[in-house]
């Protein structure tokens, strides 16, 4: 009896890896697809941005694969408690990652809208935003990977210094329409470019939620995002 329950458990965490691991490689991909689709950008690389849009079927290839894994899991292991929350939010995450992932795409198809020539100085300031952002995705899933709430809470905490970026970028770029109307398209462009960017970390920081409830079974307090001022 002892020895089946000791296969029942370590067949749990096989399954609970592969599941990481799925999670994992779609949080890979992601991060690829949101630098890819800045220098995309930076470059006014087109075909680099068709890349970007064509490389979102594999994610979204993974994240079928964790749903049916995830599903495998509850039917056939019947998790409890804090095991179920996990395979629940393994579930829940692989559908974030995947809209984080259609962020980056949004992104790479604005780049050729965007004029190559006189090209403004926001542009430069977009990709640190951008690293920000990403930076908030892996950290989380590594707090995913590790079941640890401290690093899910410290994603938390860190999505207010992406937000006030992401006015500062709102405020330059309507400054810059205000001043020169010429530059009214591509400021508009930016401007969807940036707010992807803080969805991003919107997203994240939704993951570092579920990561936080999955690993104590208590949920973090609604985040208060009235402070946040520029909106399209």
């Amino acid at each position: 009896m002892a020895n089946s329950q000791e296969h029942t458990v370590k067949a749990f965490d096989q399954d609970i890896g592969q599941l990481r691991g799925l999670i994992s490689q779609m949080g890979g991909l992601a991060e690829s697809a949101i630098a890819e689709a800045m220098v995309a950008l930076q470059r006014g690389d087109a075909e680099q941005a068709a890349r970007v849009a064509a490389g979102d079927r594999k994610i979204d290839a993974l994240e079928a694969e964790v749903e049916r894994t995830a599903v495998r899991i509850i039917a056939l292991r019947a998790p409890m408690a804090d095991d179920l929350r996990e395979v629940v939010a393994a579930l829940k995450i692989a559908g974030v990652v995947e809209r984080i992932a259609d962020y980056a795409k949004n992104i790479a198809r604005r780049v050729p809208q965007i004029e190559s020539e006189h090209r403004i100085d926001p542009i430069s300031t977009l990709p640190a935003m951008a690293k920000m952002a990403s930076e908030m995705v892996h950290a989380v899933l590594d707090a995913f990977a590790a079941r640890d709430p401290v690093k899910a809470l410290a994603v938390c905490e860190s999505d207010r210094a992406l937000d006030d970026f992401y006015d500062s970028i709102f405020r330059t770029l309507v400054t810059y329409m205000v001043e020169n109307p010429k530059t009214i398209s591509q400021c508009a462009h930016l401007l969807f470019v940036a707010k992807n960017l803080e969805r991003i970390g919107d997203h994240a920081t939704n993951v570092a939620e579920m990561v936080y409830f999955a690993a104590t079974g208590t949920r973090l307090t609604e985040r208060d995002k009235s402070h946040h001022g520029g909106t399209i």
